[in-house]
């Protein structure tokens, strides 16, 4: 049998077809979620409306219901919980937005953790990182619990002073402070070693923390001037800022001479790790504790990119990260034993 002759450019094309299919999906998905999520605030608007214009009593949501889903068998998210959530969706998000972000475009489920596990301030800032990232249902939880919002870009940095302003900008939004390391299983007087160690074990869970656009590279990475050997704790490389990471981490408080310490291994690596095209080399100091004062002054003074965080091994979470807003405690009670089936 003669083999098939495959015409000049064909691989390419279907390369590109390939890309244009996948897209055309995408769109088709996110069309039929923007119409669910219409589809749920209007429902939600209209049982608000009849409660609160023509008397209809809560007990109505019941009958809803019951008549909805004898008339769509095939349909889920019919349950009295989620009609609640519909709801609470359209008295709380009036106009399909969470600020500039329409909430049409996150999957229903976002926009029920959004409504209940925040306050009206703090939607808006992980409606567009959930849209941004591409952030799960779980994932967009966990960084709620850890008030990602209150931390991200929190950290000391010299980054005005020594990037150029777009790089500058997102590098500092890049960093956190302080970094949760709670999930290391580790005790508060563990060696650095230790905790290096515990990291590259649990390195998805790092990299989760540390956000998106780091690709890990190496541990201990050796580097060599002149005959001398030096090892790298962590070295990243960051997608988006489009430059190699070093990460210190230090098991003490903050020193200014950790400073020169990493400065110097930026420095080699610029030299002898960074292509003519990637951007200059960042680094990322964790100490167990710091003086914000006393890192700002050390980092001003350096002039390689330098940021500066705290990590906690230990996390004590209290009680308001992990609230329900009171007027929905009804819902989160029904939730537990009906949001299973709407979720599949």
């Amino acid at each position: 049998m003669a083999s098939e002759l495959i015409p000049n450019g064909y691989f390419e094309w279907l390369e590109a077809l390939k890309g244009r299919i996948q897209a055309a999906r995408s769109r088709a998905a996110l069309a039929v979620n923007s119409e669910l999520i219409r589809l749920y605030h209007q429902i939600g608007y209209d049982i608000l409306q009849r409660q609160t214009q023509l008397g209809w009593g809560a007990k109505v949501i019941e009958r809803v219901a019951r008549d909805l889903k004898a008339t769509f068998p095939d349909m889920k998210g019919f349950s009295t919980t989620n009609l609640k959530y519909m709801r609470y969706f359209a008295e709380h998000c009036p106009d399909v937005q969470f600020g500039q972000q329409p909430a049409d475009q996150l999957p229903w489920f976002h926009i029920v953790t959004l409504l209940t596990r925040l306050e009206p301030s703090e939607r808006e800032w992980y409606a567009l990182q959930t849209v941004a990232q591409g952030w799960s249902r779980l994932t967009l939880e966990q960084h709620i619990q850890n008030r990602l919002h209150q931390r991200q870009g929190a950290a000391i940095s010299n980054f005005a002073l020594r990037l150029p302003t777009p790089d500058s900008a997102l590098a500092h939004e890049t960093l956190k402070d302080p970094y949760l390391f709670d999930f290391l299983g580790l005790a508060d007087d563990a060696h650095e070693r230790e905790i290096e160690n515990a990291l590259i074990r649990h390195i998805t869970r790092f990299l989760l923390e540390l956000g998106s656009g780091f690709a890990f590279l190496g541990r201990q990475f050796r580097l060599e001037v002149a005959g001398d050997e030096f090892f790298i704790d962590l070295l990243f490389y960051h997608t988006r800022l489009k430059c190699y990471v070093v990460v210190e981490i230090k098991a003490g408080a903050f020193k200014p001479e950790h400073i020169g310490q990493l400065n110097f291994y930026l420095s080699v690596v610029d030299a002898q790790v960074k292509a003519e095209e990637d951007n200059p080399t960042i680094g990322l100091l964790l100490c167990r504790k710091q003086n914000r004062l006393v890192a700002q002054y050390a980092v001003n003074g350096i002039d390689k990119p330098i940021g500066v965080a705290e990590y906690k091994l230990l996390e004590n979470l209290s009680e308001p990260l992990l609230r329900n807003l009171p007027s929905i405690e009804e819902i989160e009670a029904e939730l537990a034993e009906n949001v299973g089936d709407e979720d599949e």
